[in-house]
């Protein structure tokens, strides 16, 4: 049993209560300090009262952390060890999981230039560096300290948040109980890397402590489903990273023969765990041969343990993998099945499930399905008809468009509820650190104020 403590403003902390971590087989594997709410508040209080470093001194020290994450030791193991951790309580297959870790790693060391972009460029980040005479917007931040609340899907989100220590904040860690190794690892590599105490702190907590952590914190990034989103998306200092809903929509004069590699992989890369994954493909025109295509080559993806190398589809429990098949089965009701529900489950003998994916061709534009993101490979069919209008593309993280329609892709970003939208054959997980997510973070994290210097 692995040990992970909190890592609070005065070092670790060991907590009375207690939380057993297994794998996805149900085989404990570590023992999570559970922070209460009192000691969260103080020790976010600790963390409001520390000034941040110097701009080069975290500039050096995210540079530093980096490279510590991918090749030190942290809760007694290497790199290698907990990337195998991290896959079997995840699900996530282990060669996902490295990518992602090692992606985690890349992002840390680049946090201070990727907040760049995000930067008006009229503004200086520094005041100093304004000149006597001159009248000038100052970037600044709009709080002092930053709670997160980190989803457990894969290790890729703690690529993002390091981005708001670039920026000054004091940063509160709230752990996904599911997966706490990739939070407990860059913590411990922060700190080892120049990072204070009181800079960035690691608080496992319950939902009684993930309120304080909101409560006593300026500004506040949550992971989560539509639960989540509904319970935060009128807090003006939350910033959720909710469902993705992607999509992808080829227009008529688009053969769909010439991007079907594009479209699976969308769907199927990370495990079809992520926010970036594709969740719904509209056709203008007939759909039913391109959803009979997506089927084929889906339904030759092997059900493999995810310590397996080769392994493409995540695992679960096999009593959580039955309830994922009792709701997928309840959705589809009116949609043609290709790979349905009573397939989904592919037991793999130790009690475990791999989730093999499923494609359902709708008969008509029903957002609710639509939209229906599961946390494994589940895309939704349909045809879609100039007429439909944007109405059904609403409200999605990334729209891949394959079109030669100029207009469309103008009124696609024009669109308030789409995120970011692709054009051409571009898959729909596709990343840069230039490209914004879900907006810059430095959007939400920072402002701009005039400044005159007369002296």
């Amino acid at each position: 049993m692995i040990d992970l403590p909190g890592l609070g403003p005065n070092g670790e902390n060991r907590s009375r209560k207690r939380e057993v971590v297994t794998d996805t087989a149900g085989t404990p594997v570590a023992e999570l300090s559970i922070a209460p709410p009192l000691y969260i508040a103080r020790a976010m209080a600790a963390q409001r009262k520390a000034k941040p470093l110097p701009v080069d001194q975290r500039r050096a020290a995210l540079h530093k952390a980096g490279a510590i994450f991918a090749t030190s030791h942290s809760a007694g193991l290497d790199f290698d060890a907990y990337v195998q951790l991290a896959s079997r309580v995840s699900g996530l297959p282990i060669a996902v999981t490295r990518a992602q870790a090692v992606e985690v790693s890349h992002a840390v060391v680049a946090a201070f230039d990727s907040v760049q972009p995000a930067r008006p460029i009229g503004a200086v980040p520094n005041w100093r560096d304004v000149r006597a005479g001159q009248a000038t917007a100052i970037w600044s931040r709009r709080g002092e300290l930053f709670g997160v609340h980190a989803s457990g899907n894969a290790p890729g989100v703690h690529g993002l948040w390091p981005q708001a220590l670039a920026m000054g904040y004091r940063v509160a860690i709230r752990p996904s109980r599911r997966e706490p190794f990739t939070a407990h690892r860059l913590v411990t590599a922060l700190r080892e890397a120049g990072f204070r105490d009181d800079d960035v702190t690691y608080l496992p907590t319950d939902h009684a402590g993930a309120d304080e952590i909101i409560a006593s914190a300026d500004l506040a990034l949550v992971y989560g489903g539509s639960d989540v989103a509904a319970k935060y998306s009128g807090d003006p200092k939350v910033f959720v990273n909710g469902p993705g809903r992607t999509k992808i929509l080829l227009t008529a004069e688009q053969d769909w023969r010439d991007h079907l590699d594009v479209i699976v992989d969308s769907i199927a890369r990370l495990g079809g765990m992520a926010c970036v994954n594709t969740t719904a493909v509209l056709v203008e025109g007939d759909a039913a041969a391109l959803a009979s295509a997506i089927a084929d080559r889906l339904r030759t993806i092997e059900a493999l343990p995810p310590d397996d190398e080769r392994a493409v589809l995540p695992t679960q429990t096999v009593e959580s993998a039955r309830a994922m098949a009792a709701f997928v089965a309840a959705r589809a009701v009116g949609t043609r099945t290709l790979l349905g529900a009573d397939q989904i489950v592919a037991e793999l003998g130790d009690g475990r499930a791999a989730l093999r994916p499923a494609v359902h061709l709708l008969a008509d534009l029903d957002a609710e399905k639509l939209n229906t993101e599961l946390a494994f490979p589940c895309v939704w069919i349909a045809s879609w008809e100039r007429t439909n209008g944007l109405g059904p593309l609403r409200n999605s993280l990334v729209v891949s468009a394959f079109t030669e329609d100029d207009a469309l892709i103008g009124d696609l970003l024009d669109e308030p509820t789409i995120a970011n939208v692709y054009r051409g054959p571009t898959p729909t997980y596709y990343t840069a650190s230039s490209l914004p997510h879900d907006g810059f973070l430095a959007d939400f994290l920072m402002r701009t104020k005039g400044f005159v210097r007369l002296s």
